[in-house]
């Protein structure tokens, strides 16, 4: 057995903020999926476009570009903001809020493609039916359209959400005290970068695996009754 020299706790702690910003992260990244997928397949020119810029121009830049241009770009239009209001002190951004806000508006961009393709799978003869029988666009959209948009999501979501958990790494570079920064200051403090390593390492292993148990329950809770061609 290794030792972590009384660092164990630390270690945990950034665990736990991991999987905190991991969440967070999630529920942003939902939000703007699904505002995304509905502006994309809109009429509306406006919204339509707007969507495809989004979803372009977060594919096409590295996460960690993405990081940096958040944290430090946005602590620049605060200030330049706040000074023009007369407020003279530095403001700081809140590494937490930067790295959910980066990690969430990133994944927001595949997660409206995973929503979009979601949507498209579900038959438009009982969206049709549904107002036919009188559905208002909310009901149809919670009693159709969402628990069938889910199965077909899931597969796609659960990918997204495992490639976010790694993502959260990133975190670490903007000061914010994730089990990876954790792990660099105690290997910094011991000179065992691998013992660290490893274990942050076997903690990612462990929640990712975790994840995808839980991930194949629901896709078999939401493939209840559906026949397999």
């Amino acid at each position: 057995m290794f030792s972590l020299h009384g660092y164990g706790p630390s270690i945990f702690e950034g665990t736990i903020l991991t999987l905190e910003v991991s969440l967070a992260s999630l529920f942003i990244a939902m939000l703007l999926g699904i505002g995304g997928a509905l502006a994309k397949l809109s009429t509306s020119p406006v919204l339509s476009g707007l969507a495809k810029l989004y979803t372009t121009i977060i594919r096409g830049i590295p996460d960690l570009v993405l990081m940096l241009l958040v944290f430090f770009g946005g602590q620049i239009l605060v200030n330049q903001m706040a000074t023009l209001f007369g407020h003279d002190e530095y403001i700081d951004i809140n590494p937490f809020i930067a790295g959910v806000s980066t990690i969430g508006f990133i994944f927001g961009a595949y997660m409206t493609e995973t929503f979009r393709g979601a949507i498209l799978a579900v038959n438009k003869g009982q969206l049709e039916a549904g107002y036919a029988y009188g559905m208002t666009a909310g009901q149809v959209f919670r009693r159709i359209l969402l628990p069938q948009m889910v199965r077909h999501a899931l597969p796609g979501f659960g990918n997204n959400w495992l490639v976010l958990i790694k993502t959260t790494a990133l975190v670490s570079i903007i000061g914010l005290d994730d089990m990876v920064r954790k792990a660099a200051m105690a290997a910094g403090a011991t000179r065992m970068p691998f013992t660290f390593y490893v274990v942050v390492a076997i903690n990612y292993l462990l929640i990712t695996t975790v994840s995808i148990y839980l991930l194949k329950y629901l896709e078999n809770r939401y493939s209840v009754g559906v026949r397999r061609e």
